[in-house]
């Protein structure tokens, strides 16, 4: 065993430490120990995710070939719809004119109707807009009990030069975009889609096109409405001008 000298000026570290206790293997894994506990209090702690901040969760829809379960949630929705129905005498209809920010302007006309109490659906709501570009029909049916869907959104559009408003609805121009809105869940959705063969979607549209042909009529959107509708047409303004044009040239 080694020992240090009483003369401390002959003192050396390798005289006051014994080298058999430095080889021993536990000393020496002691020490490597402690060397990783160190470090390991060295390194800065891991990021904690920022509080106050909700994740987001994106959900992404197939509206051109939606699947099995979408289908199903569809097909349920119109089958609820009420084939022939029955309106209250209470309804409430809006006509107007929108400008927005890098669109053409447009012009309106929305319609309520409230069901009969006794039956499965609450309310009615038909949309009707056109600007430069299309002329799009809406028709969204809300049922009393929201526990199997929120709504029932259907839609049509055409090019407004091909056809006026009023020809929109005298022809009953077909669905083109089907929507179901549920409490808590994602929207089943399925739109025409030009580029894709949806020829196993035909009887979902034909049905829906059924539906807003015969809610058309019980609307009375061409008859107690037509009016309205008619108000649409980019024809009426002109019409009505040349009409006070030549009226005003008969006066003497």
């Amino acid at each position: 065993m080694a020992r240090c000298t009483d003369d401390p000026m002959s003192r050396s570290k390798a005289q006051c430490y014994n080298p058999t206790v430095l080889r021993h293997p536990l000393t020496i894994a002691i020490l490597l120990a402690g060397t990783a506990c160190a470090a390991q209090q060295q390194k800065p702690p891991a990021p904690q995710p920022q509080e106050g901040k909700p994740q987001v969760k994106v959900n992404y829809l197939n509206v051109c070939t939606p699947g099995t379960d979408e289908q199903a949630v569809i097909n349920g929705a119109l089958a609820a719809v009420q084939p022939k129905p029955v309106f209250s005498t209470d309804f409430e209809i809006s006509r107007g004119r929108t400008t927005l920010k890098d669109a053409p302007d447009a012009k309106y006309v929305r319609l309520r109707r409230d069901f009969a109490p006794e039956s499965p659906l609450v309310t009615a709501q038909y949309s009707m807009s056109t600007d430069s570009t299309n002329t799009i029909e809406i028709l969204v049916l809300r049922p009393r009990d929201p526990k199997d869907f929120l709504e029932v959104v259907m839609e049509d559009r055409v090019s407004a030069g091909a056809a006026a408003p009023d020809a929109v609805i005298s022809v009953d121009t077909p669905a083109t975009r089907v929507r179901i809105e549920r409490l808590g869940k994602s929207s089943a959705v399925l739109t025409r889609c030009a580029e894709v063969d949806q020829s196993a979607y035909d009887p979902v549209f034909h049905q829906a096109s059924e539906i807003m042909a015969r809610y058309r009529a019980a609307l009375g959107l061409r008859t107690a409405f037509q009016s309205d509708i008619a108000w649409l047409n980019p024809a009426a303004k002109t019409g009505g001008a040349a009409h006070k044009k030549k009226q005003a040239s008969r006066k003497p």
